[in-house]
């Protein structure tokens, strides 16, 4: 399958303790967990870079059971985000703990990944 293709199905890599993929209302839900950092983001990477290897991805990158983060994490986000866009489609961050908020706001990253309190439901 080429990033060209229209498929919307990409394989996920295996889950690992920093990450796991699903599919929930037609969009892929990448859940992070515990703490991203530089020795763990990679973890992350290989689960946005498959959501975000097809055409149109819609992609929600829950970040609720995440411990700690820094710009490592940033970065992977920032680069899905991106991929995302050049593929016509879109990454939104589900997250609801304070201390993300203000990294956000801090990194200047708020209006680019305004964080959604949950996922949202299919319609």
């Amino acid at each position: 399958m080429t990033p060209e293709s229209d498929d919307r199905v990409s394989a996920s890599p295996p889950a690992n303790p920093y990450a796991r993929t699903r599919t929930q209302g037609g969009c892929t839900v990448v859940a992070a967990a515990g703490e991203i950092d530089l020795a763990t983001a990679g973890f992350l990477t290989e689960h946005l870079d498959a959501a975000t290897a097809v055409t149109r991805p819609e992609v929600l990158v829950d970040l609720r059971d995440v411990e700690f983060f820094d710009c490592s994490g940033l970065r992977v986000l920032c680069r899905a985000e991106s991929r995302a866009r050049e593929r016509g489609g879109r990454l939104r961050v589900v997250a609801d703990d304070p201390r993300l908020h203000r990294l956000l706001r801090a990194a200047g990253l708020w209006a680019r990944f305004t964080p959604l309190p949950a996922i949202p439901r299919a319609p």
